[in-house]
């Protein structure tokens, strides 16, 4: 009890303990470069099946820039986690919200450190524990998801593939996920490079399955000017639009006091690995080259946000049609 309160209160710990298989729980990690032009994702995790041949614990490396993504696999032993705040190894790859070392060989070689701070975070209450808000009490989710960071500001550098990569006065996100399968359909997006500085965003929408439905549920949250915006399923609010094509998503939310309309133009990604029930199976497509352009209006009229941001991430993977409104 005390273990799940704790999950609750601070669902950037890990989750997993005691757990039964199918499971995961992966964080994510994005820096970029105060030039713009490095664009990273470093992606701890660990995956356990039924099938205790295929556990692992793992450490995903995406080149936003260029697509090129490489999976770097441990033996499930060499996973630890501290039971009472994010802190997690994985060989001798370390991870918080704080910091991460990673000294990573194989098809691609990463070794550095790097340091996180100037957190902003989402606020918090018993009602609304993270992003999922109630829906972070429901055992039974097939996918959890927690931001951790919203924005903060990254120092130090990274060795990779021999040539140093200096991410110092940079920009970082942190985020995560945990359960027992990926969603079967989903579209995310993140940007915290509007030119508005402070200014963060970060949306999903998905296909869940609980309790013998099935219905797309969304969770969108917007830093801007030192206030937090969020819209949600959970929160009354509803999809306007929806419209995802080759090159790009339109998507509209709104509730009974603002409007959000996001449009973002799509752009070619890598392929990183996500979980299913019984394996890691390479099937998302993500991109950190994608242009969003973002306004929020209140129901008088009044533009309180008109920005665009570049260096987006962006994930668009499964059946779409399912989440789609035209």
């Amino acid at each position: 009890m005390i273990r799940y309160v704790r999950g609750v209160s601070d669902p950037s710990i890990y989750h997993g303990f005691n757990r039964r298989p199918p499971y995961f729980e992966g964080w994510y990690f994005k820096q970029v470069s105060a030039d713009r032009r490095q664009r990273w994702a470093i992606i701890p995790g660990v995956f356990r099946a039924e099938d205790s041949s295929k556990d692992h614990a793992f450490v995903q490396v995406l080149d936003g820039v260029t697509g090129h993504a490489s999976y770097h696999e441990y033996p499930v032993d060499t996973f630890w986690a501290d039971r009472i705040r994010f802190d997690i190894r994985i060989g001798p790859n370390r991870f918080s919200r704080t910091s991460l070392t990673v000294d990573l060989s194989g098809e691609r070689t990463v070794s550095g450190a790097l340091e996180y701070a100037e957190h902003t975070g989402l606020p918090w209450s018993v009602l609304r524990p993270g992003i999922m808000g109630p829906f972070a009490y429901i055992p039974s989710m097939e996918c959890y998801h927690a931001i951790v960071s919203m924005d903060n500001r990254v120092r130090g550098s990274l060795v990779i593939g021999g040539a140093v990569v200096d991410f110092s006065g940079g920009i970082g996100y942190q985020e995560k996920d945990w359960g027992t399968n990926f969603p079967s359909a989903y579209v995310w997006q993140q940007s915290n490079h509007f030119s508005t500085p402070g200014t963060s965003l970060s949306a999903s929408i998905a296909r869940i399955p609980l309790w013998g439905l099935n219905f797309p549920g969304f969770i969108v949250a917007l830093w801007h000017h030192g206030r937090h915006y969020r819209w949600g399923t959970y929160t009354g609010a509803t999809v306007t639009r929806l419209i995802v094509r080759d090159d790009v998503v339109e998507w509209s939310v709104r509730d009974r006091r603002y409007v959000l309309e996001m449009i973002s133009q799509r752009a070619k990604g890598g392929l990183l690995k996500a979980p299913i029930r019984t394996e890691m199976h390479r099937r998302v497509d993500e991109t950190m080259n994608a242009l969003i352009h973002v306004r929020l209006i209140g129901r008088d009229g009044t533009v309180i946000l008109d920005d665009a941001a570049d260096c987006t991430a962006l994930e668009v993977n499964g059946e779409i049609h399912r989440l789609v409104t035209a």
